[in-house]
């Protein structure tokens, strides 16, 4: 694996003017000398890796990933991605746009959020995942109408709120979280994805989300147990990480791109929130890719 680079390639759908598509496979190996395999990469859509049968690992983040039978990946945009290895898969890859969040603009909070997230699709369930992939197949496949991306956007958000369905009944064994702190974490989740680069202050979250700063910290502490200065900085310094790991951009190139003027601050910064510091986390963490990859 050669991930080192000036910037990550992004990837993008493959027609310029396509807002989803679905790639399907059947007993696809990947990997261990089959095709496949790619270098890390960020995603310009987002991504829904459904395994219906089979096993394999991938990296999310640089961290190593394994996919199991009845599972949903959620691979958001920007996160850095590779799929390493495959045996039998059978599923299908759902990819597609922001815009086509339009109408289910409630469900963005599982796209948004940094960590890797796993559904586990119920035995009961897996039919109905198969028939609603192989439904959008279909109407992807079809000569467009005035119909076509209101009938898709609606097969992806029933797709969306069944994973989100998954992915709370893998949660239910968790304190229970007042529903309005819910919302307003998702709320903030998807806010931060797109402001984190430029702002770091928390006034301009709770300003941004329209509440007050003391109210929106105790939400997320309730959702997250973590309030809004430190999911502010995990996220900062999660893309530092990215870049860290997975591209040559100097340090202080790398400080500037996540927002801080001076780059003794983000060191220092960086080595509170990582416990390294920059230069020592990067040589560190490929390091130990060398030797796991």
């Amino acid at each position: 694996m050669t991930p080192h680079r000036a910037n990550l390639p992004m990837d993008k759908l493959a027609r310029p003017d396509a807002m989803i598509e679905v790639m399907q496979f059947r007993n696809t190996a990947i990997g261990d000398g089959a095709d496949g395999a790619r270098d890390p990469h960020r995603h310009d859509y987002h991504e829904l890796l459904w395994v219906c049968s089979g096993e394999g690992h991938h990296r999310i983040d640089g961290a190593v990933a394994g996919f199991t039978p009845g599972s949903v990946t959620i691979i958001g945009r920007g996160q850095v991605h590779v799929l390493e290895r495959g045996v039998d898969l059978v599923g299908a890859v759902v990819r597609f746009r922001e815009e086509m969040l339009a109408d289910c603009g409630g469900l963005a909070w599982i796209l948004h959020t940094p960590r890797c997230q796993v559904a586990t699709v119920p035995p009961s369930d897996s039919t109905h995942m198969n028939a609603l992939v192989s439904a959008l197949t279909a109407e992807l496949a079809r000569p467009p109408d005035s119909a076509s991306l209101d009938v898709e956007r609606h097969l992806l958000a029933t797709i969306l709120l069944l994973v989100e369905r998954w992915l709370a009944a893998s949660q239910a064994e968790r304190p229970v979280v007042a529903d309005n702190a819910v919302q307003l974490h998702r709320r903030f989740s998807a806010q931060l994805e797109t402001d984190f680069a430029r702002h770091h202050d928390a006034a301009h979250y709770a300003q941004a989300l329209r509440v007050p700063a003391a109210a929106l910290s105790r939400a997320l502490v309730e959702a997250s147990g973590r309030t809004t200065k430190e999911l502010i900085s995990d996220r900062v310094m999660l893309e530092a990480s990215r870049l860290l790991l997975f591209s040559d951009l100097s340090i202080g190139e790398i400080a500037y791109r996540t927002g801080f003027r001076d780059q003794l601050y983000f060191s220092r910064a960086f080595k509170r929130n990582r416990g390294a510091a920059p230069s020592d986390y990067r040589a560190a963490q490929r390091r130990e890719n060398v030797q796991t990859g």
